[in-house]
């Protein structure tokens, strides 16, 4: 299956791109199990958005050639995606047992992926591949803190994910007011 998925995603290139959601639009709330170093937790985005802007990117399966490479470039950045107050999440279809191995060997236990079994996130993103609508297209987002989408990117070639966002993150840091941190919850 891999295989014919790797081969599958070597001709992409040649199709036409989806209609990702503008510049300036809401971005959709979701809240769907993630991983993050192996361990399962409940990810909200309007709950990572409050404390900063939130890096969203799409890709089509973990475990395959152009989703280790971009999960190893985002894990390789991630210090400087939170220097600059934005965080990083990862999703796909995958069930959260493959993520959960995902997140600890590619993703190396620095930002979570999350579950879209269901289709339903890529759907709110149109981060439906074309064609393949069981898989995600290589769509990434950058997302403010007031939810609306700042940047967006779609190339089924991962090279360009991480070194787009982390510009737009910072072009946005210049401009923007200074995020309220939420404190921490007593215990």
């Amino acid at each position: 299956m891999k295989r014919l998925l790797k081969a599958i995603l070597l001709m992409l290139p040649a199709l036409p791109a989806s209609a990702e959601l503008d510049i300036g639009a809401p971005a959709p709330d979701f809240t769907t199990p993630a991983s993050l170093g192996g361990k399962v937790f409940e990810y909200r985005l309007s709950t990572a958005l409050e404390n900063g802007p939130v890096v969203l990117y799409f890709y089509p399966a973990a475990f395959t050639t152009g989703c280790t490479i971009e999960a190893h470039d985002f894990a390789e950045a991630v210090d400087q995606f939170k220097a600059l107050g934005a965080t990083v999440i990862g999703v796909s279809h995958d069930d959260i047992t493959t993520l959960n191995r995902f997140s600890v060997s590619e993703c190396r236990s620095k930002f979570p992926v999350a579950a879209d079994a269901d289709q339903r996130i890529m759907k709110a993103y149109d981060a439906v591949l074309l064609g393949f609508t069981r898989y995600a297209d290589r769509t990434s987002y950058v997302i403010a803190p007031d939810g609306r989408i700042v940047y967006r990117y779609t190339a089924m070639n991962p090279d360009k994910h991480v070194e787009n966002t982390l510009a737009a993150v910072r072009k946005w840091a210049a401009t923007a007011q200074p995020v309220r941190r939420r404190p921490p919850s007593p215990r």
